[in-house]
């Protein structure tokens, strides 16, 4: 008799992580914590591996996928989700630029860097370049996924497919089952350093005005829709409520489809609308993802003295927005911001791992508002679809 193995989701795994990282610092010898700064340097390059092909194999994927014949809806549906996106993040930025510096004291002696020749130093580095660079990926998946929608290339259309099921091999064989061990090495060497006790007393108020923001962030887009419908934006957010404790139970966009297309259709939407926009918003509609990133990122930066200049973070919401397209609904498909974070915010690999980590952690009140928001999106593009068949 075979036995059953008892798994943990990937949120208690790297809750635990963290939590045992923090406490084994405060003893462990250097040498142990020295194997883990090795192992880390690997894996963090490994990530640094994976993610173009994530991104390269999962967008053009979500791009050719899409319908030929869905034209005016698509577009609109496009517009919807990425200037919600887009704006949720500026959003969060000029809350965080008012609120952060009177929550946080700047702490320049904590660098949060690899140490270089100290006592937790890496025993040895070894090289593992990407094949292709994140803005590569990027730009060869929308030319790829483009071209592929426009000329109907079947042969190539499977070959995306293959690469994505291969892309998803390696994020749940290899990626998830060592990402809590990749958490809990950073989490023992900023333990060790004396890094973490003040970092987590910061972030404990960072991610309350996360969760503020959030909320404030779907009632302003359930205010438009009911402006735009004449109907009460309360009550249509209570009528999603379902979905989105569904959402926050099972910490899936994709998983929690079926729910919110049952939420969109008592929100008074067409079968046609809610058929199209629900199943596309769990693959592309981020604002939880990108208010929480963004916060959290920030609260980094004035942690460590490094400015948050206004055009900086515009170009990281922007390029956050495409980058993570398609990632919402994937296990771990939250690494896709690394990239963002080291390109545009040169973030080093501890504070990315630290951004990663509170990903992860609140994944579920990240995956809750996003799926509420997708109620809205819905009943816009409903509308305005509406008006131009009547037009």
């Amino acid at each position: 008799m075979k036995k059953k193995r008892i798994s943990l989701p990937i949120i208690a795994q790297v809750l635990i992580a963290m939590i045992v990282g923090i406490l084994a610092g405060w003893f462990m010898p250097a040498w142990f914590i020295r194997v883990f700064v090795t192992f880390n340097e690997f894996f963090g390059q490994f990530i640094g591996f994976l993610v173009p092909l994530i991104i390269l194999a999962l967008v053009t994927a979500a791009i050719a996928n899409t319908e030929q014949n869905a034209g005016r809806m698509l577009s609109i549906t496009l517009a919807i989700v990425f200037i919600s996106t887009i704006f949720s993040g500026m959003f969060s930025y000029g809350v965080g630029d008012v609120v952060l510096p009177h929550l946080i004291e700047p702490d320049e002696q904590i660098i949060l860097a690899p140490t270089q020749g100290g006592n937790y130093s890496a025993y040895f580095f070894i090289q593992l370049p990407p094949a292709l660079d994140v803005m590569t990926a990027l730009v060869l998946a929308l030319m790829l996924g483009l071209g592929i929608r426009s000329s109907s290339a079947v042969g190539l259309k499977k070959g995306i497919s293959e690469l994505q099921d291969v892309v998803m091999l390696s994020i749940e064989k290899a990626l998830i089952p060592l990402l809590p061990i990749y958490i809990f090495g950073i989490f023992l060497h900023m333990s060790a350093t004396g890094e973490a006790i003040e970092l987590i007393g910061n972030f404990m108020i960072v991610l309350l005005i996360v969760l503020l923001v959030q909320f404030l962030w779907i009632l302003l887009l359930y205010l438009a829709a009911g402006i735009m419908t004449k109907r009460n934006p309360l009550k249509m957010m209570w009528q999603m409520m379902p979905a989105f404790v569904f959402a926050f139970g099972t910490s899936s966009s994709a998983a929690t489809i079926p729910i919110t297309l049952k939420g969109a259709r008592k929100l008074e939407v067409s079968d046609e609308s809610a058929n199209f926009v629900i199943p596309m918003c769990a693959n592309l509609h981020i604002p939880g993802l990108t208010i929480h990133v963004v916060l959290c990122a920030m609260a980094l930066m004035f942690f460590v003295g490094q400015p948050a200049e206004l055009p900086t973070l515009i170009a990281f919401v922007l390029m956050l927005s495409v980058t993570c397209v398609a990632t919402p609904g994937i296990p771990g498909g939250s690494v896709a911001v690394l990239p963002v974070l080291a390109t545009i915010l040169n973030f080093s690999p501890q504070m990315q791992a630290i951004c990663l980590s509170l990903c992860i952690a609140m994944d579920a009140p990240i995956t809750a508002a996003n799926v509420l928001c997708d109620g809205a999106v819905c009943v816009m593009v409903d509308k305005l679809s509406l008006k131009k068949k009547r037009t």
